[in-house]
């Protein structure tokens, strides 16, 4: 299949349901193995959790209390009921960006939330941001109707690393309610010169191999990934409770008080378990839409973020929550992407300053243990609106807003990756979304800013939360 687009859009505009959105970000949800560290009575750490898992709301502490979560499972287990208003619920936050052009294609984006890593330095580091990406074209209704995935991208620290539609290293795991990209996850723990920090990659192996490794009792649970010449030890599952066939296929259960101590891995990273020993854990969906008030300059930001590094983005559409009620209004808003830290140990960036935010991000071929590909020129080029894109268009000349370069984003704002990589510095070929291409009437939606799932605040997991 070609992936190359058409040079304008022709087919006539129709809209999915937010149910089918739903059911698009369910389909395809990552199935992650990730590797522990769990030993030395750090079991927990590894866990996929959510922003609020202490249920305090408040970010700025939530890698100080993380450090707590081996006495959680100590205490789920001896019944002390300490700890047992804490929720973990294991979330990937999402956004579905829906568009026509020449047909109807999809943006998926899943960002698999922790609440602490460790940097190669070995500094421990709030809230980790490694993301999945998927671009689905040729979609004509309810998923699994003839779509294909064009890519995939996954965040390997600073680098984005891609696979297009036929490589051998882009695998899903069918099962009857979904087509599950299969992605492999490194443990918290730093690991220099190997993979660390949470990092993503690409499960190499089909999904027939893994399968049959599943159900041999004494096979030794790894897989191979990307740009590694061995397997990496699995001791984790985590698989999207809302397709319940992935869920059958696995046995995944929820971690809940009463489940925490049986679903946690005291392993080590470097010591193997069987697939049978694996801890098959699901995890829900919510929105980055859920996250953005937090940094909102009149929603409190001060609990969460500094006030160092502002971003301003014109909001033509206000932000929406679930039932439809804005949250954040409309004009030019200032958001704070800067982590406060309540132990002062980092300052990363949230969702304002992602790269991958706006599709400014530039694409790289393969992952490397020894860092670097994070180059900002395409993204700096972008905020500036030099350069144009394999449509001739700037970022400002397809938004119309001509005054937006070097003062803000535009909320709708989005450039759509072709899929290959340029060496280029700076450069990458796709094209920025046109116009008023977000409105149903012209085909669009721009989930980014809205809340699609049920929160449940203070709720235990669920199979499917939609």
């Amino acid at each position: 299949m070609c992936l190359c687009w058409p040079s304008e859009a022709h087919a006539q505009a129709w809209s999915l349901s937010n149910a089918q959105r739903q059911a698009y970000l369910y389909y395809y949800a990552p199935i992650v193995f990730k590797r522990a560290n769990g030993n030395n009575g750090r079991h927990g750490y590894d866990w996929i959790t959510h922003f609020n898992f202490d249920q305090d709301n408040i970010f700025s502490n939530n890698k100080l209390n993380w450090k707590n979560i081996p006495q959680y499972v100590d205490a789920s287990a001896n019944g002390s009921g300490a700890y047992s208003h804490w929720r973990i619920r294991p979330t990937l936050y999402t956004s579905l960006i829906e568009f026509m052009d020449g047909g109807k294609s999809l943006v998926l984006i899943y960002h698999v939330y922790h609440a602490l890593d460790k940097n190669a330095a070995g500094d421990y580091q709030l809230h980790d941001w490694e993301r999945v990406e998927m671009l689905v074209k040729n979609v004509t209704g309810s998923p699994g109707g003839g779509e294909y995935v064009a890519y995939a991208v996954v965040t390997q620290h600073q680098r984005n690393v891609v696979r297009q539609y036929g490589s051998s290293e882009l695998n899903f795991m069918p099962t009857a309610t979904g087509k599950h990209l299969m992605i492999w996850q490194a443990e918290w723990s730093d690991k220099l010169l190997a993979a660390h920090g949470q990092e993503l990659r690409f499960v190499t192996n089909p999904a027939s191999w893994v399968s049959g490794q599943m159900a041999a009792g004494n096979a030794k649970a790894e897989v191979g990934v990307n740009d590694d010449g061995g397997k990496k030890n699995v001791h984790y599952a985590f698989v999207p409770g809302g397709s319940l066939g992935a869920v059958s296929t696995f046995a995944a259960q929820p971690i809940t008080y009463a489940t925490a101590s049986s679903l946690a891995s005291r392993s080590d990273n470097g010591s193997s378990v069987t697939w049978p020993s694996v801890k098959r854990v699901t995890y829900e969906l919510q929105d980055i839409a859920d996250i953005w008030p937090t940094h909102w300059q009149y929603g409190g930001y001060q609990t969460h973020w500094l006030s160092t590094s502002p971003s301003d983005v014109l909001l033509e559409s206000p932000i929406l929550n679930e039932a439809g009620q804005a949250e954040v209004s409309t004009g030019l808003q200032r958001f704070y992407a800067k982590t406060r830290d309540i132990e002062n140990e980092d300052d990363r960036d949230g969702y304002p300053a992602k790269k991958w935010l706006f599709g400014t991000y530039e694409l790289n071929a393969s992952a490397s243990d020894s860092g670097g590909g994070g180059s900002g020129a395409f993204h700096d080029n972008a905020w500036a609106s030099t350069g144009v894109d394999s449509r001739g268009r700037t970022r400002a000349s397809a938004s119309g807003y001509t005054g937006s370069p070097h003062a803000y984003w535009w909320q709708h704002d989005y450039f759509v990756h072709a899929g290959n990589t340029d060496s280029s510095d700076g450069v990458e070929s796709g094209f920025w979304l046109p116009g008023q291409w977000y409105l149903a009437s012209n085909g669009g939606f721009d989930g980014r800013w809205v809340q699609l799932f049920d929160d449940r605040p203070g709720e235990e997991p669920v199979s499917v939360n939609r």
